[in-house]
Order: C-alpha cells, then sequence, then structure tokens
C-alpha cells in the first residue's frame, strides 16, 4: 500500500511537467503559422540610461525569439535624438544593434527642429520624416509597441 501511494505520489507530482512539455510542444508546433513578430520601439528621452534599457530590451527579443525570427524598428525622437548623434554615448551600442539587424531611425521633423544634419548623426541610422507617424503606421499594421 505504501508503494502504492509512493507512486501515485510521484506521478502527480511529474504530471504537471508531462503537461507543460506537451503544451510547449502545441504551441512550437503551431509557430510555423504564427505572424511574424515586429516590435517597434520609441525612445524620446535623452537619457544614455534609457538607451541602454532599450538596447537591451532589443537584444533580448532577439536572444529570446531569434534574431531572424523578430523584426525590431527604433524610432528615436524629441530629446531622444541625441543619442543617436555621431559622438553620443550610447555610439557603440547602436552599432551594435545595428550590426544585429535592428533599424534605429532618427526622426527628421525633430533633427530639423533641433537644426542637426545627417553630417552629425550616426553614420548608420535610417531616416523617417516624423517619428510620431512611424510609431502609428507601425501600430495600424498591427506591429507590437514598446516604450522602456
Amino acid at each position: 500500500m505504501r508503494r502504492l501511494l509512493l507512486t501515485l505520489l510521484a506521478a502527480a507530482a511529474l504530471a504537471p511537467s508531462a503537461v507543460y512539455a506537451q503544451t510547449a510542444a502545441a504551441v512550437a508546433a503551431d509557430m510555423p503559422n504564427a505572424a511574424p513578430t515586429r516590435v517597434v520601439v520609441q525612445v524620446s528621452e535623452a537619457d544614455p540610461a534609457r538607451w541602454n534599457l532599450v538596447l537591451n530590451n532589443v537584444k533580448n527579443l532577439q536572444d529570446e525569439l531569434g534574431a531572424d525570427k523578430v523584426t525590431v524598428e527604433i524610432v528615436a525622437y524629441g530629446p531622444g535624438i541625441g543619442m543617436l548623434k555621431f559622438d553620443a554615448p550610447t555610439n557603440s551600442r547602436v552599432s551594435e544593434a545595428i550590426k544585429a539587424g535592428v533599424a534605429v531611425q532618427a526622426c527628421e521633423n525633430t533633427m530639423r527642429n533641433q537644426k542637426l544634419e545627417r553630417a552629425d548623426m550616426h553614420p548608420n541610422v535610417t531616416y523617417v520624416p516624423a517619428g510620431v507617424v512611424q510609431i502609428i503606421r507601425r501600430q495600424q499594421a498591427g506591429w507590437a509597441y514598446l516604450r522602456p
């Protein structure tokens, strides 16, 4: 009787992990049919710590989902555009993100208002006419929105 009780207890303890494994396998089987993961990230603060948080979040997304399975755009406008200047303290991290396939975009409206030229900016950023419009369009197209 004691042996039966121990066997039943052991089976009950393993049951949740077996259910989890079956659920995880079912989810993984459905993943090929899932919509691609697309994320637009807003940065509108001039804080290097905020930029580092954004870049950490983006790297975590790529690590967890697979860099080839997630499309990420970082859109910088307002004070946040300062971290995309050629001499910004976040320059090397921005370079790493771009090299990893992240689109880092500067708002041309902000650049005009701050009297910035493309020559002032990180050489590999891309440009959008209006950062807020870019974010709205991405959300309308079904992209996830992240603002760390």
